[in-house]
């Protein structure tokens, strides 16, 4: 449930981790406020009216003119993929992990008998629970991914829907097999929806942003090999979707863009297991 009145978030360093996640919060939020949304991400803009920040310099950097839409259409497209799980298995257990502070749990509107947890850093979790509360079938846990112990307050009796967005590649390779070992180890079955970036990810990261990218991957079925549960079921890139973009001009430039090998770079997957 969400609280009420103007949040103060204090000093968010600039460029760090809660940062990055408030920038996410307010593209989707001016999306929300496009006379032809893509996502229509409410909750975000009710989220940015409310905490007390400097949002004109974060538009500034942001510039969400252009940024806005390839943000709304990868998670259109996992919102998509989750609602349809959620509608075959209305009681599955939902874990978003690096979850930040998006606000799909909201947007989805899972059905009562679902049981979701938002799962990141405690600083990240810290600075939601200014925003939003516990509640009946939702919980947020503070605690990095890659610790093995944050699982155990989960029901594993139920299918499960795992959503990893923009947190992957932000783990070595290794930490990425094991937790990919534990959460299926965990559960009879469900569905894992995540983003990848090519070998080229880190390589470019390394370049223009000191290195935080540390994961990337040419063929995402490798994943099957690493883990036989694991069956691939599809792959996307946000650019596939650009016809949605209302702007003629950006419309043009991400066909352009999906054109040419950027398609790759940057894709969302969805494995059965």
């Amino acid at each position: 449930m969400a609280q009420q009145g103007k949040v103060d978030f204090g000093e968010v360093r600039w460029g760090s981790v809660e940062w990055t996640n408030l920038g996410t919060l307010y593209l989707r939020a001016c999306e929300s406020r496009s006379p032809r949304t893509i996502l229509g991400d409410h909750a975000a803009a009710e989220a940015v009216d409310r905490i007390d920040y400097d949002w004109t310099r974060m538009r500034r950097y942001m510039q969400p003119w252009a940024n806005q839409w390839l943000v709304a259409l990868r998670a259109a497209q996992l919102d998509t993929w989750s609602a349809d799980f959620l509608g075959r298995h209305p009681n599955a257990v939902v874990l978003h992990l690096g979850c930040g502070m998006d606000t799909r749990a909201f947007r989805l509107h899972p059905p009562r008998e679902a049981r979701w947890f938002d799962v990141d850093q405690p600083k990240v979790i810290e600075l939601r629970r200014k925003l939003y509360d516990d509640r009946a079938g939702y919980r947020m846990i503070g605690s990095s991914v890659t610790d093995a112990h944050w699982l155990d307050g989960t029901p594993a009796d139920r299918p499960a829907l795992i959503v990893a967005e923009g947190l992957l590649m932000y783990l070595q390779e290794a930490q990425v097999r094991a937790l990919i070992q534990r959460l299926t180890d965990r559960f009879t079955g469900g569905e894992l929806l995540f983003d990848t970036l090519s070998p080229a990810g880190p390589r470019l990261s390394k370049v223009v942003s000191k290195g935080v990218v540390t994961w990337g991957i040419r063929d995402v079925r490798e994943l099957e090999r690493w883990n036989p549960r694991l069956r691939f079921l599809e792959q996307t890139s946000p650019l596939a979707s650009y016809r949605r973009i209302p702007s003629a001009r950006l419309r043009l430039l991400y066909r352009l863009m999906s054109a040419t090998s950027a398609r790759k770079y940057d894709v969302m997957n969805r494995f059965a297991f």
